[in-house]
């Protein structure tokens, strides 16, 4: 669940430090790009999260049907 503070950290906490027009990154000022990558870099980070919590889902309904078979 952790993943799910990445685009909180890329689109609110690192604003400060990021917004700046130099450096250039592919034909864009570094503010926008950052933005993008942001952007971009978010469903990778929700996917994460939910993959993680299917796999903890699925091993909490194991111990529960190894504690009933007991």
């Amino acid at each position: 669940m952790l993943w799910l503070l990445v685009p909180f950290v890329l689109f609110l906490v690192a604003l400060p430090w990021v917004n700046r027009v130099r450096p250039v990154v592919l034909g864009l000022p570094f503010l926008p790009f950052w933005l993008l990558a942001a952007t971009l870099l978010t469903p990778l980070s929700v996917s994460l999260a939910w993959r993680g919590d299917q796999r903890l889902r699925r091993s909490r309904e194991r111990e529960r049907e190894r504690e009933r078979s007991r």
